[in-house]
């Protein structure tokens, strides 16, 4: 069991919501940090109720598995910031905090008091965090926006799929995921800055400025040459062959021959050594040039086993990966015995079974248990800050908190 986090001690507000925010904070969370979940009074994030497998809990409040997935190690603390009670409150905890993070509308920030304007004042090293669609400072900061919008925007839809067919999204939230990710990097270099000048700042991250950012070499190629990056069949490398699907006998394998010593692998694997002298392959441009020819070729080689088989055999030796489905992909051993699928302590009752954090530290994969239900913290943390009992009573009454 890991019992040093490297962010234990820091203590971070957010208010946030359903993927790209709550899934960055939980980066912080799972490293240690004290991160605590503003939700709406009485309705909570949305992510509770998203979904048909929703969660029981003691108390009755909404829980999902959906929300637990973007929510484990938080706490949950419920505060209407737009209510003057709800921001006297919000600025005692900043008093005692270490960043404030939201992913609200890029317009809202400033209205709700969670800029470093408002806040700095209050205490001048707060770190202020802001994950929005397309930023706070152009004139789109009002839009409201979705990771299908900014890879449909950026260009990921045309660069996905097959040469001839429609345009297609990838098959996950991956934008939201990497602006969680990428907030969660830039608040802490913030962080560290603040604890070395004692000045904190505004941190801007957009899903529509990390979508971008991610167009890499295709994007400069364009940039520089006009050179417009297209699809390649087989969910094809655009210029590196064979670095595609390839069918077996009972389905199909990846297979990724990006340098030399790979092609000769693969070459020596299926015994086609002549393939290194034969000129429609014996460069990476010829290859690429006759790609079509090479995949009917290893089709034909491929399709005379199972995927098993061919893992086995090229194991280690070439870059190859199974294409599952989801359940095979979970059920997968290697998952399990990696630590990747871990179980957490859920208040319902039901262990919950999770996706682990990728980070080990010491070799240890980090602690995991299911965010707290809707508001259960909001007692403790306010009688921390000095409320009494019958101060809190009342705030919930006027539905501050």
């Amino acid at each position: 069991m890991m019992t040093r986090l490297p962010l234990k001690g820091v203590r971070v507000l957010s208010a946030e919501q359903y993927g790209a925010g709550p899934f960055g904070s939980m980066m912080l969370a799972d490293l240690g940090a004290e991160v605590i979940k503003i939700e709406t009074p009485g309705s909570g994030d949305i992510a509770r109720r998203t979904g048909a497998l929703l969660l029981d809990t003691p108390d009755g409040t909404p829980d999902s598995q959906f929300f637990q997935s973007f929510n484990r190690n938080k706490k949950s603390l419920t505060l209407n910031l737009k209510t003057p009670e709800g921001q006297a409150i919000l600025h005692r905890l900043v008093a005692t905090s270490d960043v404030v993070m939201n992913n609200l509308r890029g317009d809202l920030p400033a209205r709700l008091g969670l800029d470093h304007a408002s806040l700095g004042p209050t205490k001048r090293s707060i770190v202020c965090a802001h994950l929005s669609a397309y930023g706070r400072d152009n004139e789109r900061a009002a839009w409201p926006g979705y990771d299908y919008l900014m890879q449909a925007e950026a260009g990921y839809l045309h660069l996905t799929g097959e040469p001839d067919g429609p345009p297609v999204r990838m098959g996950l939230s991956i934008v939201d995921y990497m602006t969680g990710i990428t907030t969660a990097a830039a608040l802490l270099a913030a962080l560290f800055d603040a604890a070395r000048s004692g000045d904190g700042c505004d941190v801007d991250v957009s899903l529509f400025d990390v979508a971008l950012a991610q167009l890499t070499y295709p994007g400069v190629w364009y940039l520089n040459a006009g050179h417009a990056t297209q699809r390649a069949p087989r969910s094809g490398h655009p210029y590196t062959a064979p670095c595609q699907l390839v069918k077996t006998a009972d389905g199909w394998v990846f297979v990724m021959c990006m340098t030399p010593g790979f092609w000769a692998a693969l070459c020596a694997g299926l015994g086609r050594d002549e393939w290194l002298n034969d000129e429609r392959f014996a460069t990476p441009a010829a290859r690429n040039e006759h790609r079509d020819t090479l995949s009917e070729l290893l089709d034909g080689l491929f399709t005379e086993h199972d995927t098993a088989w061919w893992m086995d055999h090229f194991a280690g030796s070439l870059p190859i990966a199974p294409v599952l489905d989801l359940a095979d992909a979970l059920d997968n051993p290697y998952v399990h015995a990696t630590g990747m699928v871990g179980t957490a302590d859920h208040a319902g009752g039901e262990p919950l079974q999770l996706i682990a954090s990728p980070v080990k530290l010491d070799g240890a994969r980090l602690p995991m248990r299911a965010c707290a239900t809707l508001g259960a913290d909001t007692h403790a943390l306010l009688s921390d800050v000095g409320y009494s009992r019958e101060e809190i009573a009342r705030l919930r009454t006027e539905g501050a908190v």
